[in-house]
């Protein structure tokens, strides 16, 4: 009888705990959905207006940050959403030792062609929940993340002047390019 009565309360515990996972799973995806749809929403509107993608390289070196900044400021406390990779443009997305573990995990299984982009990673850290949502390279960001030799000048030129620093070129259609972080304090 105590071998089944442990047996249960492991069990639930152990429900709890996928149950807490997952409740911390949904909520760092609401976050990085928000901040996603704003700088997707914003991106695909200036590739839109000039298809050149220089339009859109500007808007991402004068407005990705503020944006990142007005959509942490409506989360709640102890909530924080943030960009980052392993080839960084701007310094000020540059990843710490546990977001470079993900992303070497992640950028493994792109590279085996066994990434799926709906895999979202949690990760438990001092204090914090962190969420990880992949982000894969498509068509549309080879104007600027794509091999230097096919990138306009007038790209080459913002990218120098604005990320005299940037790592981020010389992708391919479906490589890994980075993650979006919710951190979601306990």
């Amino acid at each position: 009888m105590k071998t089944i009565r442990t047996l249960t309360i492991a069990a639930l515990l152990l429900s709890t705990l996928q149950a807490d996972d997952l409740a911390v799973k949904q909520e760092g995806v609401k976050y990085i959905k928000m901040l996603g749809k704003e700088l997707k929403t914003n991106l695909k509107a200036h590739m839109k207006a000039d298809p050149s993608g220089l339009e859109a390289m500007g808007f991402c070196a004068s407005k990705a940050e503020a944006i990142t900044q007005a959509v942490n400021a409506k989360l709640p406390g102890g909530v924080h959403v943030r960009r980052t990779a392993l080839q960084t443009r701007s310094e000020k997305n540059t990843p710490d030792t546990t977001d470079i573990k993900v992303m070497q995990a992640y950028k493994a299984k792109a590279d085996a062609k066994k990434l799926d982009p709906k895999d979202i990673q949690v990760v438990e850290k001092e204090g914090v929940y962190r969420v990880y949502k992949p982000l894969l390279i498509k068509p549309v960001c080879m104007k600027c993340h794509g091999d230097e030799a096919k990138i306009s000048g007038d790209i080459k030129a913002v990218i120098k002047k604005m990320y005299p620093t940037d790592m981020a070129t010389g992708f391919k259609v479906g490589d890994f390019r980075g993650v979006i972080v919710s951190e979601i304090k306990k």
